[in-house]
């Protein structure tokens, strides 16, 4: 029994190898498509219309516009019992572009899906492809849980392109806020005494958070940027607005840390006599609970493949990078492995780790992640009574 149980996964492993290999060029085409025709979160339409085709074109059933959402697709083959659910996000940064690699996540989840394609049948599987808008801080993937999706998968997966591999997501829990102040213009030279200056509150409220960063539990994080400061030197800003981070380890600890961080918002308002506006941007990101099976089974497999998860002190941080990925995992059984491009110290979120998104790393990154997420599956399903 020992000796056949070996030969079946050494074929399981060839046919998926197989599958993949035979993908790779098609599946490389659609990943420098997606990173030469950068989409923002919820404008995705080429990026939902090129996964939709590629799907299509390997015989799943595909969905555009999944529960109503115009860049949201589902994707499907076969109908077992055992479901397994694979994530593309396609979203791009602005004025970066994909310089988080998510063109080579909905690749390598478009060819594992493939390739677990051709086990439905005799395996009892329902393959699903999810493709979700708006990971950047717009919470795709939050809004279509809302409406029912993902629900009843046995297993979530998807792999994130990284400087180096690291195969367990720890990502903060995340807020994303919009911050607006509201003043009053007067001419900043001949009547300054009528103006209630709105880019005042935003100094105030930034020298609060500098000084509140100081008593910040670690493992914490408060970052921003504001985008309007003003309209013109010679005016009293009367309106600005800006976008603020906060992060920490589970959604517990970041309701009290956003109270205090509002705190710092309201110091604005109270010292310039501005009135203050906090809207969430999107629901908040949850922290990460990893499937420790999948989760072994992934690392082994990626670690035949070459990959190696011994990175530097120090290289391996972008697993704590938040997502709504981690929202998924609170629902059903998840992974979000971190896929290396060799490229430290060129890292996520800057414009050398976009260069390093096209190419020969990212090229084995796609085969690489494609047949490790597909035999974690097929390995992961066939333990499930």
């Amino acid at each position: 029994m020992g000796a056949e149980a070996t030969a079946l996964a050494a074929g399981t492993r060839t046919r998926v190898l197989t599958s993949v290999a035979a993908q790779q060029a098609a599946l490389i085409a659609l990943s420098e498509t997606l990173h030469a025709n950068p989409e923002l979160g919820w404008q995705e339409h080429c990026a939902a219309g090129w996964t939709a085709a590629y799907l299509a074109s390997h015989g799943f059933a595909v969905e555009e516009g999944y529960l109503g959402f115009p860049t949201a697709v589902r994707a499907v083959v076969g109908n077992g019992s055992r479901r397994v659910g694979l994530m593309a996000e396609y979203d791009a940064l602005p004025g970066l572009g994909h310089a988080c690699g998510h063109n080579i996540i909905t690749a390598i989840s478009c060819g594992a899906a493939v390739a677990l394609a051709e086990f439905a049948a005799e395996r009892d599987l329902t393959v699903e492809v999810y493709g979700t808008p708006a990971e950047e801080g717009g919470g795709g993937k939050i809004e279509l849980l809302k409406k029912g999706a993902f629900r009843g998968l046995d297993l979530a997966m998807m792999a994130h392109p990284s400087p180096v591999d690291s195969a367990e997501a720890k990502p903060y829990a995340v807020a994303h806020n919009h911050v607006e102040y509201r003043g009053k213009s007067a001419h900043a030279a001949a009547y300054p005494e009528q103006g209630v200056n709105a880019n005042d509150a935003f100094v105030v409220a930034q020298v609060a958070l500098g000084l509140l960063r100081q008593q910040l539990p670690s493992g914490t994080r408060v970052h921003g940027i504001q985008t309007r400061g003003g309209e013109a030197p010679n005016a009293i800003p009367e309106k600005t607005e800006g976008r603020w981070y906060v992060r920490a380890e589970s959604l517990a600890q970041l309701g009290e840390l956003e109270q205090r961080v509002h705190r710092c918002f309201e110091a604005g308002a109270v010292a310039s006599g501005c009135e203050l506006s906090v809207t969430p941007e999107s629901e908040p990101y949850s922290e990460f609970r990893t499937d420790q099976r999948a989760l072994e089974l992934y690392t082994k497999h990626a670690e035949s493949l070459g990959r190696d998860f011994n990175a530097p002190p120090g290289q391996a941080t972008m697993n704590r990078a938040s997502t709504d990925m981690g929202n998924v995992s609170q629902v059903v059984p998840a992974i979000h492995p971190y896929i290396g491009l060799g490229c430290f110290p060129a890292a996520n979120h800057q414009p050398e780790f976009a260069a390093h998104c096209v190419g020969a790393a990212a090229n084995q990154a796609i085969h690489d992640g494609a047949a490790a997420l597909a035999l974690t599956a097929l390995d992961f399903l066939a333990d499930q009574p």
